[in-house]
């Protein structure tokens, strides 16, 4: 069963509030990235808006200019990481049937080796 729509208490806003530790490579007024520690890249970087917003099914007019920012972070955490000329992968699983195990919203940047198409 999925978490409740308004749930703070999920790991991300833990590590959000440096309640559990996590290895952080940016943060700013909106949002956190971290590197995953069940990377499925070399690059695995998770990007969460501190906003409570369960998964993109949730996301609202309002929301446009946060969700922008977060492909922004990832873009320039994709240049930071050395893949971005290569090329990397942005993506976001919505309800549990795509993957979402955690009830809040994040971006996975994933890069450092070769993707096929289609994904899963």
């Amino acid at each position: 069963m999925e978490a409740a729509l308004n749930n703070e208490d999920t790991i991300f806003h833990k590590i959000a509030r440096r309640e559990i530790p996590a290895e952080l490579v940016f943060e700013d007024e909106h949002a956190v990235a971290f590197r995953d520690i069940n990377p499925v890249s070399p690059t695995h970087i998770l990007v969460v808006p501190k906003k409570t917003l369960p998964s993109l099914r949730e996301a609202q007019d309002a929301d446009a200019k946060l969700l922008g920012h977060l492909l922004i972070i990832c873009a320039e955490l994709a240049r930071r990481e050395g893949i971005a000329e290569d090329g990397y992968r942005v993506v976001v699983n919505a309800g549990k049937n795509a993957g979402q195990a955690v009830f809040q919203l994040h971006l996975h940047l994933l890069g450092g080796r070769e993707f096929t198409w289609p994904p899963g």
